[in-house]
């Protein structure tokens, strides 16, 4: 039987969206207030779906237990209460955009997970704005 579990996180990080090879003019028509040098911060809501074949012998797709695990130890440790441009080694020459943070954390993920199991990030930046990863 193919089943669906999710599980869900928050974390709260600062960013600043922009090129370093543009002068704050052209980051400020392209990235807004989100190139705001003295950056700014969201509040993620992170939703981890895994999908694939439940478990003849114990009736799981996954122990909720390990993903919980996982997502503390490799994601939230990481990203929560950071400034992602400052203190993540994934955001130093990456911008930080949601479509970037979702798919690094999708990355990470899939390292510490079979790979018969598929993955879908969907960070929400605001109440209003997600992304979803792979889309």
């Amino acid at each position: 039987m193919r089943i669906s579990i999710f599980r869900k996180e928050q974390f709260n990080a600062a960013h600043r969206l922009y090129r370093k090879d543009w002068d704050d003019q052209k980051n400020s028509e392209i990235f807004g207030l989100c190139s705001n040098p003295l950056y700014h911060g969201h509040n993620y809501n992170l939703e981890v779906k895994i999908t694939g074949e439940v478990d003849p012998e114990t009736g799981y797709l996954l122990d909720l237990k390990f993903l919980k695990e996982i997502i503390r130890k490799e994601v939230l440790e990481k990203f929560d209460h950071k400034n992602l441009n400052e203190d993540t080694e994934e955001f130093r020459n990456l911008n930080p955009t949601a479509e970037n943070i979702a798919f690094i954390i999708h990355e990470i993920i899939r390292k510490r997970l079979d790979m018969k199991y598929d993955i879908v990030i969907r960070l929400y930046e605001t109440e209003r704005n997600f992304v979803e990863y792979p889309a």
